[in-house]
């Protein structure tokens, strides 16, 4: 399963989920089962974490160790089982350059409330793409909360512990479900065997 986490700059909320989201589903990522990337609509291309997006990911057990800012491109997003945005502009600006990837596009916030609100909603499906068409069929219910995640950039050490701890607090809820899905995938391929 390939996970890609968009933002605007690519240096502090997304880098930050998705080294989260790999150290959350640390197994999978490791047995090769789930790749955790990320990527910006306006990268600082070339750049690290900015700081004190790097201080909060350490702070939460990550590391930063290695980061490199990229843009995001249609490939990108063509080749994503699943990809998150830090905010709806965010979501919109990716559906804008990859059309495709609507169904299956959601903002860390939204899927987590998705997944939060609407389980007993929600069926998991051994094709991963489905699963996500099912999960975005449900995300009306949840449209009237906020769903995007503070942009920290140029703004104080609080403001990166603020967008972290939504960030940390939404990976809680979606390692789970895509520990589920991958489980889901390899049983029916065991299946077909």
């Amino acid at each position: 399963m390939r996970i890609l986490i968009v933002c605007v700059g690519n240096v502090c909320r997304s880098p930050l989920g998705e080294r989260l989201l790999r150290l959350a589903l640390a197994d999978e990522v490791a047995a090769g089962l789930v790749e955790v990337t990320s990527a910006g609509t306006g990268a600082l291309e070339g750049r690290a974490m900015e700081p004190d997006a790097a201080a909060e990911l350490e702070r939460l057990g990550g590391s930063a160790e290695g980061f490199v800012a990229r843009s995001v491109t249609d490939a990108m997003l063509v080749g994503s089982d699943l990809v998150l945005t830090a905010t709806t502009e965010v979501r919109k600006q990716v559906v804008g350059i990859t059309p495709a990837v609507l169904h299956r596009t959601f903002t860390l916030k939204e899927l987590a409330l998705v997944v939060e609100q609407e389980a007993q909603h929600v069926q998991v499906l051994p094709d991963v793409r489905r699963a996500m068409r099912a999960l975005s069929a449900r995300r009306g219910a949840v449209a009237r909360n906020d769903l995007d995640v503070p942009d920290p950039m140029g703004r104080d050490a609080a403001r990166h512990r603020e967008a972290a701890d939504q960030i940390a607090a939404a990976v809680d809820v979606l390692a789970p479900l895509v520990a589920v899905l991958v489980e889901e995938q390899l049983a029916a391929q065991a299946g077909e065997a």
